[in-house]
């Protein structure tokens, strides 16, 4: 049978282009669906959203072509900083855990990238490959999946084919609602409050995260005297802070942030939303496989969401650019059941640890509080376990596909 493309993605984001540049080095063409317009997602305003790229993350987007058009805007993690303490009274710095770029053999940890300069990035190289053709401002309708192959209709009526039909389309996913799919999860009675900000002292590449009863605080930082604020707060008080006005929300802030960086004033525009688990209960089906947060949402601590996003897609790719090269039929679930397999034990393993992580350090018991205090400071003593949570955090350990060595798919 003849497709229109061996890939139909749903979803133009981030982990959608990626894809769609990722196959098209193996060899493989795609249509990428979204429902914005090139015009909204090309938009270079910076309104405040950054990502925290782990160093594997990294060299996928060197061995796609894009980490050459955005690493002068990138801000590289030299330091992390994980403290306990509350709002107001500052860190327990006698117990916080330090981590430092030089314990790590590749290099830095990770980097902090503006969205605005990712996004542009992966539009123009899909725009300008000749494997990849977009479908922009359309919204998919309906979707069909025979033996011989995955079609979609889109609201403009137009009706387009694949070998595969990939969901990059969140955590709402309408491929995966449409297949079928259930999701698990729960909600973990917390907001989070997204923004940058302008500080008068330098950042020296660290980035910190300060553990408060209400939840996370993530102060990460970005070129210059910026950093990007992961806030999460519960949420009534999300919802009143949210409401204040600028100057409001930074007098909210300022207790919690601290006069380490000096004053501090907001650069961009402010987002907030409900942070919550979910699990897609099937990741692949025949001719069907979704990744990014259509396949699982986690919380935000240690901003890992973009990041497993991009394990989907070094791994799928892999799975997918061998299948090709042996002659198999790419949307076959025998070939799909691999990247499954591949991802399944860490979505699981992520999951429960974020999870445990969050409960753990949301709450003001003075038990909990002094064990996790004693827990930290004997982690920060202890160089080998030291350098394993930064080899984890870098996304360089266990079963690491090609596209996150900076290897080809």
């Amino acid at each position: 049978m003849t497709h229109d493309c061996d890939i139909l993605i749903v979803g133009g984001g981030l982990n959608g282009p990626s894809l769609a540049l990722a196959a098209a080095q193996a060899g493989l063409s795609s249509i990428v669906v979204d429902r914005l317009s090139f015009e909204a997602r090309a938009d270079s305003e910076f309104d405040g959203r950054s990502y925290a790229l782990a160093l594997a993350s990294q060299r996928l987007l060197a061995a796609i072509g894009i980490w050459e058009k955005v690493a002068e805007h990138a801000q590289p993690i030299l330091h992390i900083v994980t403290s306990d303490g509350r709002a107001g009274e500052g860190p327990i710095w006698p117990f916080a855990m330090h981590f430092d770029h030089g314990e790590l053999d590749e290099g830095v940890m990770g980097y902090l990238l503006e969205d605005r300069y990712l996004r542009k990035a992966l539009l123009e190289a899909i725009e300008a490959n000749p494997l990849v053709t977009t479908r922009s401002g359309e919204d998919v309708v309906a979707q069909e999946i025979t033996p011989q192959a995955a079609s979609i209709t889109l609201a403009s009526g137009e009706t387009l084919t694949g070998a595969l039909l990939v969901g990059a389309d969140g955590r709402k996913t309408g491929v995966g609602m449409r297949a079928g799919i259930q999701r698990t999860g729960w909600d973990y009675g917390q907001t989070a409050l997204v923004c940058a900000v302008e500080h008068e002292k330098p950042h020296n590449g660290t980035a910190h995260q300060f553990f408060m009863p209400s939840g996370p605080l993530a102060i990460l930082p970005l070129p210059g005297n910026r950093s990007s604020i992961v806030w999460s707060e519960k949420p009534e008080a999300a919802a009143h802070i949210a409401s204040l006005d600028d100057e409001g929300f930074l007098e909210a802030l300022r207790p919690r942030f601290g006069d380490f960086l000096g004053e501090i004033r907001l650069a961009g525009k402010r987002f907030s939303y409900p942070l919550n688990l979910t699990m897609a209960n099937q990741t692949v089906k025949d001719r069907l496989v979704l990744i990014g947060d259509a396949a699982q949402g986690v919380h935000p601590i240690a901003g890992q969401g973009f990041n497993q996003g991009l394990v989907d897609v070094a791994t799928l790719t892999q799975v997918l650019a061998e299948a090709h090269r042996r002659g198999e039929d790419i949307g076959s679930i025998l070939v799909l059941d691999r990247h499954r397999q591949w991802r399944s034990f860490d979505r699981a393993t992520l999951a429960i640890g974020m999870d445990t992580v969050n409960r753990l350090f949301s709450n003001d018991n003075p038990l909990l509080r002094f064990g996790r205090s004693l827990g930290m400071a004997a982690i920060d003593r202890m160089p080998a376990l030291r350098q394993r949570f930064i080899r984890e955090a870098a996304g360089v350990t266990g079963d690491v596909p090609n596209l996150l060595k900076g290897k080809p798919a």
